[in-house]
C-alpha cells in the first residue's frame, strides 16, 4: 500500500512538473518531446532508485536517484508558490490580448481593381516571436529552476558537513543529587548506508569523543543495509569513547535490512556498543544510581521483535530516576505509564527538508528539541545522518550533548 501510494505521488508530480515547465515553456516540437522522454526517464529512475537501495542492488543509482528526488520535490514547491503570481500574469496577458485584437479589426474598404504584377518568389515564414504566454512559462519554469537548484546545493552542504554540536541542560526533579553533571552524548539516524563512507562514521566517533561524555546513546537507525554491506563503515564505533559505555536501541530501519536487526546487535556487541533490547542497566555514578533503559522500535511488531516496556521498566526500585532510549517521540505515550523521568528519541531528522517539519509533526508529539509529554520530558535529536536525498535544510545535523541536572 505504501509503495502504492509513493508511486502515486511521484507520478503526480512529475506530471506536475511537465505541465509547468515542458508543455507551458516549450512549442510543440522535437524540444518539448526530448523532455517529456527525459521525464519519463526520471521517474523510472526514482522508482528503481528506492526500489534498489531497499533491496540492496543497483547502489550506483542513489546519488542521481535520491538527488533528482530532492530536485523534483523543491521543483514543485517552488513552482506551487509562484501559482499565484502566474495567475496574476495570466490575467494580465489575456486583457491586453483582447485589447491588441480589438484595436486590430481591420476597417472594411472598396475594391479597386490591382494591375497585374510578375511573380515573385516568397521567402520561407521565419519562426513566429515569442508569445507572452510562452515567454511567462519559461520565465516561471527558470525561477523554479534557480530556486530548486540553490535550494538543494545548500542543502547538500549541510547534510555532508559536520553535525552541530547542541548543548542541552534537563532537569530531573527526582535526580539524587550526586547524578547533578551526568552528561550524556545523544546520536541517532547516523544511517550507514550507500551514500556514506566511512568518514561519515569517524568524524561522529571523533566529534563524541572530543566531547568526554560519561554515557553514549545511539537512538536508533544506525544502519541502512546488512552487516555485509555495511560493516566496515561501522567498525570506527569501535574508538567510541565514554566512562561509562556506549549504549544503541534499534530504529525502524533495523528492521528493513535483509537480514532483520540481530545482525547488527552482535555486530555492535564486538565493536564495544551494548544493545538495549528491552532492557535496562544501571549507572552508577558518584555512589548514587541512575536506571537507563532502552526498548525496541515499534516496527519491530511486526516481527515479533516490538517494544516492552514492562520488561524493560518493571520492578524498578522506587525513586530512582530514570532514562529511557526509544527510536521514535511517540513511544512515550507508553513510557509515561511507568514513571520515566527523560524520554531521549531521533527519528524524525527535525524534517530534514522544509517544509516536511510541518508533517512530521502530524505523526510525532515532538519534531525536534526538549519538550514534556504526558509528564514526561522528551529530546529529540535531528540525528547525524540522511536519509534519501543527502539535503537538510532548516535541520541541520546534531549532536547533542545532554547534561543532567538535578
Amino acid at each position: 500500500m505504501i509503495v502504492l501510494v509513493f508511486v502515486a505521488l511521484v507520478l503526480v508530480a512529475h506530471l506536475y512538473l511537465w505541465h509547468r515547465m515542458v508543455r507551458s515553456a516549450t512549442r510543440p516540437g522535437r524540444a518539448r518531446k526530448v523532455l517529456t522522454w527525459g521525464l519519463v526517464g526520471l521517474v523510472l529512475l526514482v522508482v528503481a532508485t528506492f526500489v534498489g537501495t531497499r533491496m540492496e542492488l543497483g547502489n550506483w543509482l542513489a546519488w542521481p536517484g535520491y538527488l533528482w528526488v530532492a530536485l523534483m520535490f523543491y521543483l514543485v514547491v517552488f513552482l506551487l508558490v509562484l501559482e499565484v503570481p502566474r495567475a496574476v500574469a495570466s490575467v494580465l496577458i489575456r486583457r491586453r490580448e483582447r485589447r491588441t485584437v480589438a484595436a486590430e479589426e481591420p476597417v472594411p474598404v472598396m475594391a479597386s481593381p490591382v494591375p497585374a504584377v510578375a511573380a515573385v518568389s516568397v521567402p520561407p515564414a521565419a519562426e513566429p516571436p515569442m508569445s507572452r504566454r510562452l515567454f511567462l512559462g519559461r520565465t516561471t519554469a527558470v525561477v523554479a529552476g534557480v530556486g530548486a537548484l540553490g535550494t538543494v546545493g545548500y542543502g547538500v552542504s549541510r547534510a555532508l558537513g559536520d553535525p552541530v554540536l547542541e548543548p542541552v541542560r534537563v532537569t530531573l526533579p527526582k535526580l539524587d543529587p550526586r547524578l547533578n553533571g551526568l552528561r550524556f552524548a545523544v546520536v541517532s539516524d547516523i544511517h550507514l548506508g550507500p551514500l556514506t563512507g566511512i568518514g561519515h562514521t569517524e568524524r561522529i566517533v571523533r566529534m563524541i569523543n572530543g566531547l568526554r561524555p560519561d554515557v553514549v546513546a545511539i537512538v536508533g537507525d544506525l544502519v541502512d543495509g546488512s552487516v555485509a554491506q555495511l560493516g566496515a563503515l561501522a567498525r570506527p564505533l569501535k574508538s567510541l569513547e565514554s566512562r561509562y559505555g556506549a549504549y544503541f536501541v534499534t530504529g525502524n530501519h533495523e528492521y528493513y535490512t535483509q537480514n532483520g536487526p540481530q545482525e547488527w546487535v552482535e555486530e555492535l556487541d564486538q565493536l564495544g556498543v551494548r544493545s538495549l533490547r528491552n532492557e535496562r542497566v544501571e549507572i552508577t555514578h558518584q555512589g548514587a544510581v541512575l536506571d537507563l533503559a532502552g526498548v525496541n522500535d515499534l516496527n519491530g511488531e511486526a516481527m515479533g521483535d516490538g517494544p516492552d516496556f514492562g520488561k524493560a521498566l518493571g520492578g524498578r526500585e522506587p525513586g530512582r530516576s530514570t532514562v529511557l532510549l526509544a527510536h521514535q517521540p511517540v513511544q512515550v505515550e507508553q513510557a509515561a505509564g511507568f514513571g520515566v523521568d527523560l524520554q531521549l528519541s531521533g527519528h524524525t531528522h527535525g524534517g530534514q527538508i522544509m517544509p516536511f517539519n510541518l508533517v512530521v509533526g502530524l505523526q510525532q508529539p515532538v519534531v525536534s528539541g526538549l519538550a514534556t509529554i504526558d509528564g514526561v520530558q522528551v529530546y529529540v535529536t535531528r540525528g547525524a545522518g540522511f536519509w534519501g536525498p543527502p539535503v537538510r535544510v532548516g535541520a541541520p545535523p546534531e549532536i547533542t550533548m545532554l547534561e543532567l541536572r538535578s
